[in-house]
Parts: C-alpha cells; structure tokens; sequence
C-alpha cells in the first residue's frame, strides 16, 4: 500500500499557479496567475460539482455558437454581469467634470458616414421622433476643440441597431462629423427610446437566472476624439426614463444624464425640413489630455435584399 499522501484542492492550486509561472511574458505570467487563484477560489467557496462544471462548459459553447460578425455575446456577457462597467471605471483616472466612458456595447460598426452640420442620422421612414443634438466639445477649462470628431449611433423606435435588423438602410442612425472652430456640433436624429437587450442566448438564461430584466433606459452611443486628447467612448441617457435605475448593462451614470425636451419652433423646423414641433437635446463634452485611441472592435451588418 502506497503512504503518499492524498491530493487535495490546495495541492492542485498550486501546481497549476507552478506551471503557468514559466509564462515568459510578465503581464501574461501575473494575469494568469491572479486568474488561476481567483478562479480556483471561486470553485472551493461555492463547492463546485463536475456536472455545474460542465455545464458552465456548455453555457459558454452555447455563447460562441450564438456570436457571429454582427452579434457578439460574451460582450453583451460581461456588460450584463458588471465587468465591462467595472473595468471601465478603475481605468477612468479622469478629473472631475470631465466626460465620464460607458460601455461600448456589442453592436458598434466601424466607418459610419460622415455628415455636415445639421444633416440627420437618420435614414429610416418610421424611425422616431426628429430630435436636433447640440452641444459643444471642450477642454476641461471651456476652451473649445476645434476638429474633434463624434462617432454616434443609436437605435431606432424599434428598438434595433441598423446591423441587426434588414429592414433599416445601411448604417441608418450611424454617423460622423467635426466640430466647428468654436467646438459645437449639431445633427438630427431621432430622439431614443428603451429597448431590450437580445435574451435568445445565454444572456437571457443569465438574467433570467438572476431574476433581472433585460431593458436599457433611451440612449445614444459617442466616441468623442480629438488629436492630443483621451478618447473617450460613452452614452448619453434620456434623465426622463423609467429604466435608468437597474439598466441591464450597468451603464448609467449621474453626468451622462440630460433631458430631451419638446421644441415648438416653427422657423427651426422649416431651416431643415422637419416636422414641427420636435425634440431637442443639449450636451457638453469635456475632454482632458491623453492618448487618442482607436476602437478595436467592431460588429458587422445583416444582409440586406438588393435593391
């Protein structure tokens, strides 16, 4: 009979934590080892069992096999679990006042079209009521950033980002444009509205499971950019919206917050050929010196009928 002695859960950590510490690179080598330990951790303090172990295996298979070039949702995955929010916050070494990130979200696409001052977003024939965007970027300080570029998409009264759905035209509520010499921006679109978030994946079991729902409170995605000045990627959220308290995404936050008011004005709506009266909405951006950084991921497009 053998006297070695039996294997614990202890003896396993630490001969994984010994074999990943040959990772020749030091960032990899630390990632991996706080992630062996945490996740190990994880597994000892609610007693995992070899069948919930596969089946976490499954739930993640289940993700991969939902995700595609215009779906991705191990994104969406982390968006709804924090992570995306949480990880977002501690790299936000901003000051105060300063434009706060939120998530990017799993359906940003690349290469939206440029667009002059006053032109709309929107590209639909039902896709909501015509809202006219203003505002000004700035520095920290009021000086204006001439040439800062705004990336901004949103979704339509539907509730659906144009690369999900074939019945939008391409790159419909997508757009582009500079600020003026002054740092102001002006565009139509139309004003947002709550939608869900897709719960036919995983994401769905997730929520379900944690007894959650799955609706995000109005908004519209920006990436505002400037040459010498942190990028920074975020939403702005409709202040009147009954789902901004619980948003499945955790992406709300109090500075991201404006209301959109009823704009009675006649001329306005005449200038630009849009029904009167309509919505308008006001926001500042203030941005801080730092790194310009490109975007690295982007979803792709339904295909849509010719013609």
């Amino acid at each position: 009979m053998s006297n070695a002695a039996k294997t614990t859960p202890d003896m396993i950590t630490d001969i994984t934590l010994a074999e990943y510490a040959q990772a020749a690179d030091p960032r990899m080598r630390a990632v991996l080892a706080s992630l062996i330990k945490h996740l190990h951790a994880f597994a000892k303090d609610v007693n995992l069992k070899p069948d919930e172990l596969l089946q976490a295996a499954e739930f993640l298979t289940w993700g991969g096999k939902i995700s595609d070039e215009k779906r991705h949702e191990f994104i969406l995955m982390s968006d709804t679990l924090g992570l995306t929010m949480l990880v977002e916050t501690m790299a936000d070494d901003l000051p105060e006042g300063a434009f706060e990130p939120s998530v990017l979200g799993p359906f940003y696409r690349e290469g939206s079209p440029w667009i002059e001052h006053f032109d709309t977003i929107s590209r639909g024939e039902n896709d909501g009521v015509p809202c006219l965007v203003e505002g000004k970027v700035t520095h920290l300080d009021g000086t204006p950033v001439a040439g800062a570029e705004l990336d901004i998409w949103q979704t339509n009264n539907n509730g659906l980002y144009e690369n999900v759905d074939p019945d939008q035209p391409d790159y419909n509520l997508r757009g582009r444009l500079k600020t003026r010499e002054d740092g102001s921006y002006s565009f139509w679109t139309v004003r947002p509205e709550a939608y869900p978030i897709p719960i036919d994946g995983p994401v769905g079991a997730l929520l379900e499971a944690g007894g959650r729902h799955n609706m995000r409170p109005a908004h519209i995605h920006f990436i505002v950019s400037a040459p010498g000045l942190k990028t920074v990627v975020s939403e702005i959220f409709d202040a009147e919206d009954k789902w901004l308290s619980g948003d499945a995404v955790f992406g709300v936050k109090d500075s991201l917050k404006v209301t959109f008011t009823a704009a009675d004005e006649p001329e306005t709506a005449a200038q630009h050929n849009k029904p009167n009266p309509f919505v308008r909405m006001t926001y500042n951006f203030r941005l801080v010196e730092g790194e310009r950084a490109k975007v690295s991921f982007s979803t792709g497009a339904t295909k849509r009928a010719a013609g």
